[in-house]
């Protein structure tokens, strides 16, 4: 039986989100029910509403999906009504990578995740008065009332954290962490510097600050951010708009430059900044996206004293690890990601859409009553 709910349509490239009745198929033996509680709103979210990626719209987004099961499928197992999950990424399960421990590059990641709208033998988990919608987004299309999971995005969680403080970790976070801890892996007195101070970037400042690096060194435009920064662990802040951010890297460091880069902006002049203010044997982290096609230019002989530039997909983590430690970090205070989140009601999608564009909003997470 179809389940009837409200969700926010996205109907064409540039369309704002607006309200709508959808139905929701039945849960087939691998999916699950859930009632959402909270939902991030992620840059992917507004890169894909405003037509940057071919996704079939009209069509249901939202990828940090935190809620309560209400029904699974047949097949499903260690996941009941009642319990609490993260909703994260889905992936196949079966090819090489899946089964090496690392599911965010999986074979199929694309089609699954981000571009195809359908399950993968091409029906709609979402319609509305009949006709399918774009849905099935990072398995899950949590901006709705309730949402059909397919069950390699859940993640059970305990039930004495509040789901508002940990929908965040679907994306954003566990990609600024996991730059950090999966990739960089600092070393006692390293240095590391973080480009960008907005959800992800701090998360990585968060993550740098739980390791040996002994200095952190955080870049924006927005002074708030970079204050922000230092009181999450960044023991230098730069400010991009005031100077040139190679010097001053170059200066903190006396000429010795960042053992380890994470770049969050997906601007590619920044990226090439990030390159040249490696340390030997210093590695970049690439996190933020730019539009396809985009191309960087590199100092190819500035590259020959070891420096690695290393692409990443939300954070190289498997999530059923991953996500119950970060959990168990926000519970206990070490990761303070209320320190990110602004709440929206979930009727107030636009002014959550608007005030993150603005950069008003670092991490907005909308709340169903």
């Amino acid at each position: 039986m179809s389940t009837t709910t409200r969700a926010a349509v996205v109907e064409s490239g540039g369309a704002p989100f607006t309200l709508s009745a959808v139905e929701l198929d039945e849960p087939r033996p691998d999916e699950v029910l859930v009632r959402m509680v909270a939902a991030g709103l992620c840059h992917t979210d507004l890169g894909v509403a405003g037509g940057g990626l071919p996704f079939p719209l009209p069509g249901v987004l939202g990828h940090e999906g935190a809620g309560v099961v209400e029904a699974v499928g047949s097949g499903v197992t260690g996941i009941e009504p009642g319990d609490h999950v993260v909703l994260s990424f889905t992936s196949c399960g079966d090819c090489k990578n899946c089964r090496d421990g690392h599911p965010a590059y999986c074979a199929s990641w694309l089609p699954l995740n981000l571009l195809g709208g359908r399950r993968p033998d091409g029906t709609s988990t979402i319609s509305r008065d009949g006709e399918p919608l774009g849905g099935h987004f990072f398995g899950q299309s949590s901006f709705a009332e309730r949402a059909l999971v397919d069950q390699r995005s859940l993640v059970k969680v305990d039930r004495d954290v509040p789901l508002e403080s940990i929908a965040p970790l679907g994306c954003g976070v566990q990609t600024g962490v996991g730059a950090v801890w999966n990739v960089l892996q600092p070393k006692t007195g390293d240095t590391l510097v973080i480009l960008g101070a907005g959800a992800v970037g701090l998360s990585a400042v968060m993550a740098a600050a739980l390791t040996p690096a002994t200095t952190v060194i955080a870049v924006d435009k927005v002074a708030e951010r970079l204050e922000l920064a230092r009181e999450l662990g960044a023991t230098h802040t730069v400010n991009a708009g005031e100077g040139d951010i190679l010097e001053a890297i170059q200066m903190i460091t006396d000429g010795a430059g960042a053992d380890g880069v994470v770049e969050t902006t997906g601007s590619v002049a920044v990226l090439r900044k990030g390159v040249d203010a490696l340390a030997l044997r210093g590695t970049v982290v690439i996190v933020g996206a730019p539009p396809f096609g985009s191309e960087v230019s590199l100092d190819v002989n500035g590259m020959l004293g070891g420096k690695r530039v290393v692409g990443l997909t939300l954070g190289d983590h498997e999530t059923q690890n991953a996500i119950p430690a970060l959990v168990k970090l926000v519970r206990e205070g070490r990761l303070p990601l209320d320190r990110l989140i602004s709440k929206y009601a979930f009727e107030d999608i636009g002014q959550a859409v608007q005030d993150m564009g603005a950069g008003k909003a670092i991490k907005p997470v909308l709340t169903f009553g």
